[in-house]
């Protein structure tokens, strides 16, 4: 009497349905995780058109992502912050928040999550990744054009966002850098925990605390 196959032993042998489940493996991975990754920096690292006053975006520090690292502030980024630098990013956010659209909702799900204690997982990230994917690209143009229009460096108005993170609570993850690990085959930091704002970035933010509350999720995308 000849035995049966076991399971995953058919016409193909238990190696051929190994095959094929790493196959499909590799084919969900690629759908789920590396197409949204590739459309977003896509969208990310489409350099913003020249404005009349040569400010553009800040990208992905090359050689620090991922670290959770601040590069040390120099030029105008070395000034005190002023309520005037809050004024001009609050304006600048609210373009970049107005271009991202319909994309901001699942961010903004995310954000809650997060003041909730969870902390998100790749695939939260993925989602996030494929929802801004389309709008991305607009998000950063839109920054590029507020920038100039308020006569703001990138640099500075990097060192202005991590102040207004700290004072909303917002944490250290940065989707942006996530996306950039994940394309590299490295894991995430998925760390969320916040940096302590002083009093001072606290008082300086506070005329504009309602406003910029509304769009702190912007700032996990490192906008």
């Amino acid at each position: 009497m000849r035995r049966r196959g076991g399971l995953g032993c058919g016409c193909l042998g238990c190696g051929g349905g190994t095959l094929i489940v790493l196959a499909v493996l590799g084919a969900l991975a690629w759908f789920l995780v590396i197409q949204p990754v590739r459309g977003f920096l896509a969208g990310w690292n489409t350099p913003p058109a020249q404005t009349q006053t040569g400010v553009q975006t800040p990208g992905l520090p090359s050689g620090n992502a991922n670290t959770g690292t601040t590069p040390t502030p120099s030029g105008d980024a070395a000034t005190p912050l002023t309520q005037a630098d809050v004024r001009r990013f609050a304006s600048v956010r609210r373009d970049v928040s107005t271009a991202l659209g319909g994309s901001l909702t699942s961010l903004q799900t995310v954000w809650t999550d997060i003041q909730n204690g969870q902390t998100p997982n790749i695939l939260t990230i993925v989602n996030v990744l494929r929802d801004a994917g389309t709008s991305i690209g607009r998000a950063r143009q839109a920054q590029a054009t507020a920038l100039s229009r308020e006569g703001m460096s990138a640099e500075r108005y990097a060192v202005v966002r991590s102040a207004v993170n700290r004072a909303l609570g917002v944490p250290n993850i940065d989707f942006a850098r996530a996306a950039e690990a994940l394309q590299s085959g490295r894991l995430p930091d998925l760390n969320t925990t916040v940096q302590t704002a002083t009093e001072q970035e606290r008082n300086l933010i506070a005329p504009f605390r309602q406003e910029l509350t509304q769009t702190a999720a912007v700032g996990l995308l490192g906008l």
